[in-house]
């Protein structure tokens, strides 16, 4: 595994899931430290989302399942009721920890409909069950991930050179991640795989956790400024873009870090295949198209103050979207693991999302 488990359920009693606590790499500290907040908290695990101490899609959503089970604890173990209402009320608190990432809504949909089908069982029966539910979202994450690096691998060559924009690795995910998987799993295969990784500003996801991620994996990796892409495309060094997702349309519209958009207009002019690599769990059959996609804004001390230094004159506007969307017909496949979709994306991520046991739900 490229990196220890971004998110992960501790079981505080040898034999039994619950009671547990949830443990998240934090990545606000990467990559001087490799820290881990530990917590059985709902309250932190919201802040834990909302400042990007555990971030990336998938990851969200398996750190608010996993938020959704430790409330759960706190009910009393004679009053089943209390066990469904405390999941409720986490459940509709975390989700409003961060507004693009439909992960996050899905796993709170999913934790929240087997509270109310498990209504039945005793109040401790119900918690094994959710802390049971909330792995079950890690896992299949996981086996999600390996399965998309397994047909991203296929689109590349031994020698290929590949751009990447913010972090879609395993600190994103359960494990592996979903841009980044083909190039371990590529790596795996004996192919020889080099890395520019974009230092995706503001925050530096790319420069702090994807090259931090790539080296600890051996990958060969070079980092660059957000504003080198177009040069590196222009002297023949890129073969392939691969991106992540954090929400996409049902036309294939992709959402995804603030300056993907822009990368992808790149590669177009420079004739290089770019590749959005995400579970199905991200795709939102519900939202027709790009403008449907809510991007979240945050704030401008994360431009003007970035790591506490100041970089803008106080009192300068800022505009800090968080994300952009990619249009479809800028992408030339999307990754699941249930395949390669090319266009007509509309007719693709429907028959995958029809097929796949995750409903895609948003908020």
């Amino acid at each position: 595994m490229p990196v220890p488990r971004t998110v992960e359920w501790v079981p505080d009693v040898p034999g039994r899931l619950a009671p547990g606590h949830v443990r998240m790499i934090d990545q606000t500290r990467l990559p001087a430290e490799l820290a881990f907040i530990d917590t059985a908290d709902v309250r932190a695990i919201w802040a834990a989302i909302r400042s990007l101490q555990v971030r990336g899609a998938p990851a969200i959503g398996i750190a608010a399942a996993m938020g959704v089970a430790a409330a759960a604890q706190a009910a009393a173990d004679d009053d089943p009721a209390a066990v469904v209402a405390a999941a409720n009320r986490a459940a509709e608190y975390l989700a409003g920890a961060r507004p693009t990432a439909v992960n996050l809504f899905w796993a709170l949909d999913r934790m929240k409909s087997l509270a109310a089908r498990s209504r039945g069982l005793s109040a401790p029966a119900l918690k094994e069950t959710l802390a049971r539910e909330a792995m079950a979202v890690r896992d299949e994450d996981a086996a999600m991930c390996r399965r998309i690096g397994e047909l991203g691998a296929a689109l590349l060559r031994d020698g290929d050179t590949v751009l990447t924009h913010c972090n879609a690795g395993g600190l994103a995910t359960a494990e592996f991640g979903t841009a980044l998987a083909p190039i371990y799993v590529a790596a795996g295969q004996g192919k020889k795989i080099r890395v520019f990784a974009d230092e995706t500003r503001p925050l530096l996801q790319g420069a702090r956790l994807t090259s931090w991620e790539l080296m600890q994996a051996g990958i060969d990796v070079t980092l660059i400024c957000d504003g080198a892409a177009a040069q590196v495309m222009k002297e023949g060094r890129v073969n392939a873009v691969l991106v992540g997702a954090d929400r996409i349309a049902a036309n294939g519209d992709a959402a995804n870090k603030i300056g993907t958009y822009g990368v992808a207009l790149l590669a177009g002019a420079h004739g290089i295949p770019f590749y959005v690599l995400a579970p199905t769990s991200t795709m939102d059959p519900r939202t027709p198209d790009g403008s449907g996609i809510v991007i979240e804004e945050r704030g401008a001390e994360e431009v003007t103050c970035g790591f506490g230094r100041r970089t803008a004159p106080e009192g300068v506007r800022v505009y800090a979207p968080a994300f952009d969307v990619t249009p479809h017909a800028l992408i030339a496949a999307i990754v699941c693991e249930k395949g390669v979709l090319r266009p007509d994306y509309g007719r693709a991520i429907a028959e995958v999302t029809r097929k796949s046991a995750a409903p895609a739900a948003c908020r």
